[in-house]
């Protein structure tokens, strides 16, 4: 074959016009196959790539280009591809891995920033604390969809086994540790909080009446119930509804009023109690309880739904004393459940409500501090928690020691609840003392004292409290109680549709902490 004429010099020999035209193919050659490269080719079978596609170092030591060829790079604007469950975060000045694990954590599988950025690290190959300005990193177990968790509804006699948690204690790696560990001992249930009774959120909330907080230690609730779920286990959404301190403080116009001053009144010298009959009060504790259901949790329970039990009574004003004289205490927390009751109910949720163990007695002064009229509470809800701490009975029953008396105090609490309930169909389910405060004789065979007896007086199912998540004695007992099927509990168990799993925290075991009581 012969070039074209005009491209031939007479002075060439034939060597040398064979060289010229080989020469003029690899110049041809060579400047299309970096395009391709670059552009890709529908002829090759790749598809056609985006401004987000680049080639990788490896494509590139794959592919033989001669010396001769130019290399070409690709464009400012190019990124690496994003992998379906992750993302990708353009590293700012000033940025630490702290503060991007913070920026995302709510937004990816992992339950603890310590997950995080355990895999931010291995998917980025980062050594130090300060990733460098300017680079891209990739995001790992990123779910760009708002997380969706939904109740997994049992019926109201579901026998449950639960420890209770703290938010702070319930976000952490050791909650999460301590929750797995319950659910292997034979637990089935966690309760946790959602507001306590200093009125802080374990949650973010948007509400006007709430705090505004940017780090609550359940950043994301629907994950955590998430969790919840994934290890076949109830979950219960504790609030503190009357006693809120923040919201004594911030919004004063809410409190309980002052008779004498017309200022907010206090309860032996602490501000602490919103007026338990003012409507916005009651509003803002539903809305909350409808959130948490909308997020997954199978249970509200409401703590302190009572008025203030001590401090100057007759001095104390609240708005029901105006707006529905013909009520009493009891007819405002009666009134406040009936319509609570009404939001759970079309939520498909379960709600339960903790009661003083002494208003088992009935007794007039009681009754008439703290509006805990019993057999008119069990008419709207689902189940009554007696908190029935043996050593919570002050000077009852002729026992200096109340707490060393956990069979006495524990049946004799039953048998007048169940008395007293009888006909409403409310499930009377025990909170349980994991606590050695005021007893010489707290230990593991306590614990199963308790559960026995509260069982053979009617109780369906126990719940163990200890302010600081110390369960090292309910966890030694719950063995025992698993060796004679039936006599503490007959193994109720969650049976929810399979759910997509979270990733796994660490194995942190928890520390030994000194218990307190709880006084609501």
């Amino acid at each position: 074959m012969f070039l074209d004429r005009n491209l031939r010099k007479p002075s060439l020999s034939v060597g040398a016009s064979l060289a010229a035209v080989i020469a003029l193919a690899a110049i041809i050659f060579f400047s299309i196959v970096p395009a391709r490269l670059t552009r890709g080719s529908s002829s090759s079978g790749n598809p056609p790539a985006t401004a987000r596609s680049v080639v990788s170092p490896q494509q590139l030591s794959a592919t033989t280009i001669p010396e001769t060829a130019a290399p070409v790079a690709p464009s400012a604007s190019s990124k690496p591809v994003v992998v379906p469950g992750t993302a990708q975060y353009d590293v700012k000045k000033g940025d630490s891995v702290s503060s991007i694990v913070h920026r995302y954590l709510s937004s990816t599988s992992f339950m603890t920033g310590k997950e995080l950025e355990t895999e931010l690290r291995k998917s980025n190959d980062i050594k130090g604390m300060w990733p460098k300005p300017g680079t891209l990193l990739v995001i790992p177990g990123f779910q760009a969809e708002p997380w969706v968790e939904k109740s997994v509804a049992v019926p109201k006699d579901f026998e449950v086994r639960a420890v209770y948690f703290t938010g702070i204690m319930a976000g952490s790696a050791r909650g999460l540790d301590i929750i797995r560990r319950w659910r292997q001992a034979g637990g089935n249930a966690v309760v946790f909080d959602i507001k306590d009774s200093d009125g802080l959120l374990s949650i973010p909330f948007d509400h006007p009446l709430a705090p505004t907080a940017k780090n609550t230690p359940l950043r994301n609730l629907a994950k955590f119930t998430r969790f919840v779920h994934s290890q076949n286990m109830h979950a219960i959404a504790r609030i503190a509804v009357f006693r809120d301190e923040h919201m004594a403080v911030h919004h004063p116009e809410l409190t309980v009023r002052s008779r004498r001053s017309g200022e907010p009144w206090k309860e032996n010298g602490k501000l602490v109690w919103t007026d338990p009959s003012h409507p916005e009060i009651w509003d803002y504790n539903i809305a909350l309880a409808r959130f948490a259901a909308e997020s997954g949790a199978d249970e509200i329970q409401f703590d302190y739904v009572r008025f203030p039990a001590e401090g100057e009574q007759k001095d104390a004003k609240f708005v029901y004393q105006t707006t529905h004289p013909e009520w009493k205490r009891a007819d405002v927390i009666a009134h406040f459940l009936e319509k609570a009751h009404a939001q759970t109910q079309a939520k498909g949720v379960l709600l339960s409500l903790d009661v003083f163990g002494v208003m088992a007695w009935q007794r007039d002064v009681d009754l008439a501090h703290t509006g805990q009229d019993i057999p008119l509470m069990a008419k709207h809800c689902d189940i009554l928690s007696p908190m029935i701490y043996p050593s919570h009975f002050f000077g009852m029953d002729g026992y200096a020691l109340p707490g060393d008396a956990p069979e006495h105090f524990i049946g004799a609490s039953m048998e007048r609840f169940q008395k007293i309930t009888v006909g409403s169909g409310v499930v009377l389910r025990p909170w349980l003392q994991a606590f050695g405060w005021k007893t010489r004789t707290y230990s593991p065979e306590y614990i199963l004292t308790q559960v026995r007896v509260s069982k053979e007086h009617s109780g369906n199912g126990f719940l163990f409290w200890n302010a600081n998540n110390d369960y090292s004695k309910p966890f030694t007992a719950m063995p025992e109680m698993a060796k004679t099927p039936g006599k503490f509990y007959r193994g109720d168990e969650v049976n929810g549709p399979p759910r997509a799993k979270v990733a796994e925290a660490s194995k942190v075991s928890p520390a030994p902490v000194s218990p307190a009581p709880k006084d609501n």
